[in-house]
């Protein structure tokens, strides 16, 4: 994960160079914990959704604290669930690790758990996307280490996740009309051609 990724403006995150936004979801509850400086370590928020190739982002609508954004690499994620309880609303609960820098003790930072609420609408469209593409990306890549993994173990690149075929699936996808879940069959065009290489840098530094 990365608390708070780089934003454009419109509150679209700055994509990476080789990333496909595949969907947007608004009208969704975020659930993250072990966040610095939030009370109990744990975040509440509303807001909406962006899926890639390369990662979840969940956007604030107003921020909490300093929380404002939060970026799930899919190659860290593990341990997802879709649940449809009979009194509350269908979600999406699992594990993210933390992105750590090379210089940086991995073994100093511990599992985020997640959860994903669907408050408006269905979720016909947004779940089974998000499931098969984490799937897609775990095939694709399955020389990379399985989660959790030990803290010794080398981390794989989380970028690494682009190089997974999406665009089939995209144009495959069934739309569900009772979900309000945009996809994007053109990428969105952001106020820039800013682009990032890399999670560890700051966007600045990294776009062309």
């Amino acid at each position: 994960m990365a608390l708070n990724p780089p934003l454009f403006p419109n509150g679209m995150p700055v994509p990476f160079v080789g990333e496909i936004f595949v969907l947007a979801r608004d009208g969704v509850e975020f659930e993250i914990d072990k966040i610095p400086d939030a009370p109990g370590g744990h975040v509440k928020a509303k807001g909406t959704i962006y899926l890639s190739n390369i990662r979840i982002v969940f956007v604030a609508k107003k921020p909490v604290g300093n929380f404002v954004a939060f970026d799930m690499p899919l190659l860290y994620v593990h341990g997802e669930k879709f649940n449809q309880p009979i009194f509350f609303c269908n979600n999406i609960t699992g594990y993210v690790e933390p992105v750590v820098a090379d210089e940086q003790q991995r073994a100093l930072y511990s599992t985020h758990s997640f959860k994903i609420l669907f408050k408006e609408g269905g979720c016909g469209t947004f779940v089974p996307l998000f499931l098969n593409l984490i799937q897609s990306v775990r095939q694709f890549n399955q020389h990379t280490a399985a989660y959790p993994a030990p803290p010794t173990a080398p981390r794989v690149d989380p970028l690494q996740a682009a190089q997974t075929p999406v665009e089939d699936m995209m144009r495959r996808a069934y739309v569900d009309p009772n979900d309000p879940t945009k996809i994007f069959l053109q990428q969105p065009t952001g106020e820039s051609q800013l682009r990032r290489r890399a999670y560890n840098s700051r966007a600045t530094e990294d776009s062309y």
